[in-house]
């Protein structure tokens, strides 16, 4: 029996959910109807960097909090069904999902911000730490940095690289 990964979901919605580049979101920013711009990232992620005017709906409450009826409801974004939805992570896979998720829900306009933040940094653009400073584009890089340790990557890492026998 085969299982999804996280990389074959993501895969999967190739097409079927809409995505924009850091470019074409600048643009529809200078228009007179901004889009709602919704960061699915967890709240320490939107609290270090974010961009201007966007609000934080983690991944992990998005259905309840798109809908009337629970404490996690955030009524800006149920009334936004109909509105312009730009779904925002770090490098654009989270928010596919979200994305997805938002479509079945009912959402008529909803995209995923394709390389996500790291994406919008590349491309020069502002972001801002939970206090409203605007943060720089080389430290946004450092925290966008992937750390990851010989357990997350996985046995077949671990076996690739085994650890130096002692002498």
């Amino acid at each position: 029996m085969s299982r999804e990964t996280f990389t074959s979901m993501v895969g999967a919605l190739g097409g079927r959910v809409a995505e924009i580049y850091p470019w074409d979101l600048v643009t529809m920013l200078t228009v007179d109807e901004a889009p709602m711009l919704l960061d699915i990232r967890c709240p320490h992620e939107f609290a270090a960097a974010h961009i201007d005017g966007s609000i934080n709906v983690p991944r992990g409450v998005l259905e309840m909090a798109a809908d009337y009826g629970y404490e996690e409801t955030v009524p800006p974004l149920v009334a936004a069904r109909d509105e312009r939805v730009v779904v925002i992570c770090r490098s654009g896979n989270r928010s596919l999902l979200a994305a997805a998720t938002l479509q079945r829900m009912g959402y008529r306009d909803v995209v995923s911000l394709k390389t996500g933040l790291r994406g919008w940094n590349d491309f020069d653009q502002a972001l801002v730490s939970a206090s409203g400073s605007t943060l720089h584009g080389d430290a946004v890089e450092r925290m966008f940095t992937s750390q990851l340790t010989a357990a997350q990557l996985g046995p077949q890492a671990v076996n690739r690289h085994p650890p130096s026998a002692a002498h």
